[in-house]
């Protein structure tokens, strides 16, 4: 697999950043494998991934602010749960797509 911005493939997991470029309780944008992503690590320290962008109106999550298992639209302040994907506070109607994520030796790597 490749360094940071995830380049390589293997098995269907793509590597997408640092385990230390996200701190805890935060979201970073990624892009990998052509494809963008949040990423967010949480306040158990687990990481997950979404679409990068509110199913709103399209505003980029990375901008997001936070809090325990919520990620907030900094646009509107549409609300989703970023383990589950659920919009859980309108004007955010449609969930985010999630993607499985697993971190290993201080990488965290995204599944296609």
């Amino acid at each position: 697999m490749s360094g940071a911005g995830g380049d390589g493939v293997r098995d269907g997991w793509v590597d997408a950043c640092a385990v230390d470029d996200i701190e805890t309780e935060d979201v970073i944008e990624v892009e990998c494998a052509g494809r963008r992503f949040a990423v967010y690590r949480s306040p158990q320290d687990t990481f997950h991934a979404t679409d990068p962008l509110c199913t709103h109106e399209r505003a980029s999550l990375a901008d997001g602010l936070v809090q325990g298992d919520i990620i907030e639209c900094p646009k509107h302040n549409g609300r989703f749960n970023y383990k589950t994907g659920e919009a859980k506070r309108p004007p955010a109607r449609e969930n985010l797509c999630i993607h499985p994520v697993k971190a290993e030796a201080g990488r965290v790597y995204i599944r296609l």
